[in-house]
């Protein structure tokens, strides 16, 4: 447990975790596509998705003649196949693959990737799916050819490392970038401009989009024929954000957690961005308490709590390499249930604020939460980069936002989220060849993500900006949204607007 204080935070790959769980005419999609001088599906443009695969069979993702309409799939978790070139683990299957598998009396001989979870099925089939009047379903760009890289669970190792229990759904940060790299090198063999979805996201990190894949990200941005949707998180109602101010006469502040019954193993981060140091104290349900913990290089504290059979581990880095700030590490092992109580001190006597925040997604239950908690600053990472499309869910019924939607800024102030997008109850195809709704920020990502595919047609197919990059993209759908007249913009909770793909072309008029 204690690699984690010899080796820096940097070294171990961060969790995600997925961020899901009609609305065309919101988005300006069915006008755009209904004007003959538009008429945009998505034609010519990859659009890619790094999440848990895909239901290939499903007819979402078939042509007319029954062939598929994904280039190509990689899916990590599997051995015994081809990996993809450049790359060491799993099996890729290509279109004539895939093609074969369809047409056998039993594809998963032949192509043996599934979805098991759903949630890269649903992405793929609202950014992207076959329409079918039937069902009352229709992707936003149908046109568009599929890319999908399936994730393989997080390593043993690396979950034990952050006390995270291994029958949670939760991904590396590592095998997230490999999985864009693959798609983007699909895109540069095939010479197609690219749209990425990412639809999974974490709360560690600082939230300032300094930590690796966020940096890697926000440099993809500004790549010509490459633009990148993120989903924002459905962290905004949550409570696992804390905001604390440390002023004067003693520069301390006391907040308190509630663990629930079932997290017995999880873990929070404490971020501190001031030039001024701080301390962490923790007080058990018991009353047991640990010693005043102070910064330093390279420490990792044990505690064996005496009344309980609670062990915490404890890292206070004075310095986190890749941003410069101070972080807390907190690793609870066998959790007593109950009110833990948490004090900081800034041991330079000077006003400073700092952030803590427990786990996104699944890795907690409900029942484990702050007392006074923030709902701001809440935005999962890599969703907190200037450059990309970071897109929050509201109700396109009665345009309200989502509760659940992550709110921001980032810590630096970047606006973010960006936008926001139809997220509730989106129909959208689920395995097994079957349809229903999804609703959630990797919904609103996955729609935002075919709204770009249209306009990177018209850009880039259609020789009206061959060389736009995703932080342009990101610009015309921020000038182009829709606003309301009692809203002031940007802010925390819509961000600069609804994206509206009609006013983007209004404003280039």
């Amino acid at each position: 447990m204690c690699a984690l204080g010899i080796q820096p935070y940097s070294s171990f790959p961060l969790l995600f975790t997925l961020n899901s769980t009609i609305s065309l005419e919101k988005s300006g999609v069915s006008i755009i596509q209904g004007n003959p001088n538009f008429s945009l599906f998505g034609q010519g443009i990859l659009i890619g998705f790094v999440d848990t695969g895909i239901d290939y069979e499903h007819r979402a993702f078939r042509n007319a003649d029954g062939t598929t309409r994904i280039y190509s799939i990689w899916d990590q978790t599997l051995e015994g196949g081809a990996p993809p070139q450049r790359f060491a683990f799993g099996s890729e299957y290509k279109k004539h693959q895939i093609n074969i598998a369809l047409s056998a009396a039993n594809p998963t001989s032949i192509v043996p990737t599934r979805d098991d979870n759903g949630h890269g099925t649903m992405l793929a089939g609202i950014a992207a799916g076959t329409p079918n009047m039937a069902e009352e379903f229709q992707g936003v760009a149908p046109e568009a050819e599929l890319v999908v890289v399936k994730l393989k669970q997080a390593k043993e190792y690396n979950r034990k490392i952050f006390s995270v229990r291994s029958d949670i759904d939760c991904y590396q940060e590592s095998d997230i970038i490999m999985g864009i790299e693959y798609i983007r090198s699909v895109a540069a063999q095939l010479s197609k401009p690219l749209v990425l979805c990412i639809g999974v996201g974490t709360s560690q990190g600082g939230h300032s989009g300094s930590d690796l894949i966020s940096e890697y990200i926000n440099n993809l941005a500004t790549y010509p024929r490459l633009a990148l949707c993120i989903a924002a998180g459905n962290e905004g109602n949550n409570r696992r954000h804390f905001r604390g101010d440390l002023m004067s006469p003693d520069f301390y502040r006391d907040f308190e957690l509630r663990i629930g019954d079932h997290d017995t193993d999880f873990f929070f981060e404490l971020w501190n961005y001031s030039p001024f140091r701080i301390t962490i104290k923790l007080t058990s349900p018991t009353g047991e308490t640990t010693q005043d913990i102070y910064p330093r290089l390279n420490d990792c504290l044990k505690y064996n709590l005496i009344f309980e059979s609670t062990i915490i581990y404890v890292n206070n880095f004075v310095l986190e390499e890749d941003t410069g700030a101070q972080l807390i590490i907190v690793r609870f092992q066998q959790a007593e249930a109950g009110i833990w109580k948490i004090r900081i001190v800034n041991i330079d006597s000077q006003p400073s604020t700092f952030d803590a925040w427990l786990p996104s997604g699944s890795i907690i239950s409900e029942d484990t939460f702050f007392l006074e908690s923030t709902p701001d600053i809440t935005v999962t990472n890599p969703g907190n980069t200037r450059y990309t499309l970071t897109v929050t869910a509201y109700n396109q019924y009665n345009d309200s936002i989502l509760a659940d939607s992550s709110r921001g800024f980032s810590i630096p102030g970047a606006v973010v989220p960006d936008l926001a997008a139809p997220g509730y109850q989106i129909t959208c195809p689920l395995t097994g060849n079957r349809y229903g709704s999804a609703t959630g920020t990797g919904a609103a990502a996955a729609l935002a993500s075919g709204i770009t595919a249209m306009l990177m047609e018209w850009a880039i197919n259609r020789g009206n900006y061959t060389t736009i990059t995703g932080r342009e993209i990101s610009n015309l759908m921020v000038r182009g949204a829709a606003r309301s007249t009692d809203i002031t913009y940007p802010n925390p909770i819509w961000g600069n607007g609804i994206i509206n793909i009609l006013g983007v072309f209004e404003s280039l008029s």
